[in-house]
């Protein structure tokens, strides 16, 4: 659960995932939404696939980034059991 908040903790990041919820992007269109490098963009999207936020399919030379819901599911309803569990002490 750390990785995910650890990936979430960036908003570049946070964008990334909320773009990903309306569909796959490749990672061109992708990178087209912010002003950084190549070199920064792979390491965000490193850092997602980390945390499993994202996994990748290949078609032909682009990759596609797809975003793995489950994941920051799980990570959410972690949270709010913890949550309640802690104002319950």
């Amino acid at each position: 659960m750390n990785l995910v908040f650890e990936a979430l903790s960036h908003t570049v990041r946070r964008k990334i995932v909320k773009v990903l919820k309306q569909g796959p992007k490749s990672a061109g269109d992708l990178a087209e939404l912010f002003d950084l490098t190549k070199p920064t963009m792979s390491a965000h999207f490193a850092k997602l696939k980390k945390a499993e936020l994202v996994r990748t399919t290949r078609q032909g030379n682009t990759i596609l980034y797809h975003l793995n819901a489950s994941v920051l599911e799980t990570a959410l309803s972690d949270l709010l059991d913890f949550k309640q569990g802690g104002s319950n002490d």
